[in-house]
């Protein structure tokens, strides 16, 4: 039958109105709003011009209703400058990922989940030395977020959302950790991001405050996590102004504005001087790119992944036929790592051969 949940999916996706969709499909907008909410069904013809429209298979829209990240249960840092339709897009992304998510589990055995519930910790500095602690971090820089987050357990996806106001967000799914980087951020914004939305998933994970208080702690978890107060004290002792901070950046891997953000935290730098320092960040442009930035970085889980579908012969085109959404959809969720499958033949024996274990050391 005609699944009502999945043409909001799909409608949401593509960031279209039901206005903006009826009249693109050529049906009445009440119509429209009807098959939404699943009073009438679309006849195969309204299907395959409704279909054509948001690009995907009209196979799609007759498929079991897909879980969608609940809006309260998604942590987005810029909540208050968002735009419903870009918040509604990125949580529709986060839908067709739980399906791909699923679909790989069912050939392969990805890494446990070894997260922690930090949120009987004092404040979000002790969480964040607790958790490295436990994975036995102690005060050397993170060499990769991603493949760490990967390596305990969380399945981390890209986004590629053609706005600033999405940065990331996480989920906690049939107990299971997501975390969505928008890759159209800095390498070093993205990797703040994925601390950031680390923070969410071991502290707020059954609750907690909201709003503004949950990023500001998020936020200071995410500071910690990748700069231990101990190594920026021992390495900064004194900060000599905005060049000093550009040069010493590089080893937490993290932008001028989150190590500026670091010093005054610790005290290394006045109020005054933080603040002079952020004028200067502003004045070079340094809030939406990066002096000397970094590589961004990618997932292994993924590459792993594909490399073992790709032995198989299993391409891009049959994971896009076994889910009924696009190709396009895909590599936009994972990095753009499917370039690697871009060999012809049909799927061969997909559990079989493909099956295994991801085996992963932490970062």
């Amino acid at each position: 039958m005609f699944n009502p949940a999945r043409l909001s999916l799909a409608r949401h996706r593509a960031g279209l109105s039901k206005s903006q969709l009826a009249e693109a499909a050529r049906v009445s907008r009440p119509a429209l709003h009807r098959y939404e909410t699943g009073e009438t069904e679309p006849a195969t013809d309204i299907t395959d011009r409704i279909a054509d429209v948001l690009g995907y298979p009209s196979t799609f829209f007759y498929g079991e209703t897909v879980d969608q990240p609940p809006r309260e249960a998604a942590s987005f840092r810029s909540m208050s400058h968002m735009l419903a339709g870009d918040r509604d897009a990125a949580l529709a992304a986060g839908s067709l990922a739980f399906m791909l998510s699923d679909w790989v589990e069912t050939l392969f055995d990805l890494p446990a989940i070894d997260l922690h519930d930090l949120s009987d910790e004092r404040s979000p500095d002790h969480a964040a030395r607790a958790l490295r602690e436990l994975w036995g971090l102690g005060e050397k820089p993170i060499r990769n977020m991603v493949h760490l987050l990967e390596a305990k357990g969380v399945r981390v996806f890209s986004l590629v959302e053609e706005t600033r106001s999405v940065d990331a967000f996480s989920v906690w799914r049939s107990n299971k950790p997501y975390i969505f980087l928008n890759t159209v951020k800095t390498a070093e914004h993205s990797r703040f991001d994925a601390a950031h939305e680390l923070g969410h998933l071991v502290l707020h994970k059954h609750g907690g405050p909201g709003g503004r208080a949950a990023e500001d702690e998020a936020n200071r978890f995410a500071s910690s996590f990748l700069m231990p107060s101990a190594d920026v004290r021992a390495r900064i002792p004194i900060a000599r102004g905005l060049n000093h901070i550009i040069a010493e950046k590089a080893r937490w891997k993290v932008s001028v504005a989150a190590l500026n953000y670091r010093l005054r935290q610790l005290g290394i730098t006045s109020e005054w001087e933080n603040r002079q320092l952020c004028i200067q960040i502003a004045r070079n442009g340094y809030r939406t790119t990066e002096p000397q930035g970094i590589e961004r970085e990618m997932s292994v889980v993924w590459e792993k992944v594909f490399g073992g579908l790709r032995n198989d012969r299993i391409t891009k085109h049959d994971i896009s036929a076994a889910l009924h959404i696009p190709v396009t959809e895909i590599d936009k969720l994972v990095f753009g790592l499917t370039r690697m499958m871009s060999i012809e033949g049909g799927r061969q024996g997909a559990a079989g051969s493909a099956r295994g274990k991801l085996s992963l050391v932490s970062d």
